[in-house]
């Protein structure tokens, strides 16, 4: 099996530089998009078969090293009482938005088996296409971002309300916290159970942030679910855009490997973690150019990587809609040929 990927997240040699992609199964692809024009994306994400299929579409289309469980963030949380919508050009809608010490206290810890069987069997389908093959990444929201969409009722980059709730209700607050953390730690051991070889856990709007409210009102939550995995021997990958403030609060929250975004150079980053696995961190928009400009940026990292174990290459958050394929070829063929040529 083509293992790089997972030997790199325990900073093992490797003879070159594993990659792959956030969203790298999905819009930019045609035919993902062939299913999207038959399919909404709850029942994409709820059918084992069509979600085992999207995982594996960008593995049969390129030479990743990784392939990454198709699903969403919000799956989990109808499990605990949150009813939502995914609409198309605008995202997660909760149809009653949680902002009150009741309508937290109301909310269930998921239990996976019974609340999302679909996700485990999606899991175990695409192991047996991918056995002695590549791992499959297994994935969760982490509490701040989730409950950012659970508190706003949509999508917020500024998450004003989400910190409003988070100041003047700090026990409400922790509650909401609390029950997300306890219902994704069981989440992603299920996962694990089912098969996934490594799990990552997206904390996309935590930059938003100051340190001591991350400190306070997010640290005790995050590091309770890698905790939680401790005992699991898998890695865990844990992602933030815009952290580049909170990289050491992070670090101390738990994890194996951290994903770095492009608003800081690998090796800065590595300055102040010490000797921990990174992953990134190509800035997306930069894959929505030529194949000229996309190898000569990727080159820039690798540069900067300098040869250090525990690399993972990837972009600093997921691709985007309009990624032409033709970038995506060029880049994976950068990254590998970059530590043949450096050995």
């Amino acid at each position: 099996m083509n293992d790089r990927f997972l030997r790199a997240c325990r900073c093992e040699t490797v003879d070159y530089t594993p990659i792959w992609l956030m969203r790298q199964a999905g819009r930019y692809l045609p035919e993902y998009r062939r299913l999207r024009e038959q399919y909404d994306m709850l029942t994409l994400c709820r059918t084992p078969e069509l979600s085992a299929t999207i995982t594996l579409q960008p593995i049969q289309r390129f030479d990743l090293d990784a392939a990454i469980l198709f699903s969403d963030i919000m799956i989990p949380l109808q499990g605990m009482g949150i009813a939502f919508e995914l609409v198309e050009g605008i995202g997660p809608i909760v149809a009653q938005p949680i902002r009150t010490q009741s309508s937290a206290d109301a909310l269930r810890i998921l239990e996976p088996e019974r609340d999302v069987p679909f996700v485990l069997e999606t899991i175990r389908l695409v192991r047996r296409e991918l056995e002695n093959k590549l791992p499959l990444i297994g994935f969760a929201g982490a509490p701040f971002t989730l409950a950012s969409y659970i508190v706003e009722g949509k999508p917020s980059r500024a998450v004003l309300l989400t910190k409003k709730f988070m100041h003047e209700q700090p026990h409400a607050w922790h509650t909401l916290m609390d029950k997300l953390a306890s219902s994704i730690a069981l989440y992603l051991c299920a996962q694990i159970h089912a098969g996934a070889q490594a799990i990552q856990l997206f904390d996309s709007w935590v930059g938003a942030l100051t340190p001591p409210d991350y400190a306070t009102f997010v640290f005790p939550h995050t590091k309770k679910i890698f905790d939680a995995l401790a005992a699991t021997n898998v890695p865990r990958i844990h992602f933030g855009t815009g952290t580049a403030t909170l990289l050491e609060l992070m670090r101390d929250a738990g994890g194996d490997v951290f994903g770095i975004d492009w608003r800081i150079p690998l090796s800065q980053a590595w300055a102040r973690l010490g000797n921990v696995a990174l992953q990134g961190n190509l800035d997306p928009a930069v894959m929505l150019t030529t194949p000229q400009i996309v190898a000569r940026n990727a080159r820039q990292i690798l540069a900067d990587v300098n040869g250090r174990r525990g690399h993972i290459f990837n972009l600093g958050h997921g691709i985007l809609p309009n990624t032409p394929i033709k970038n995506v070829e060029r880049l994976i063929a950068v990254v590998h040929a970059w530590r043949a040529e450096a050995n």
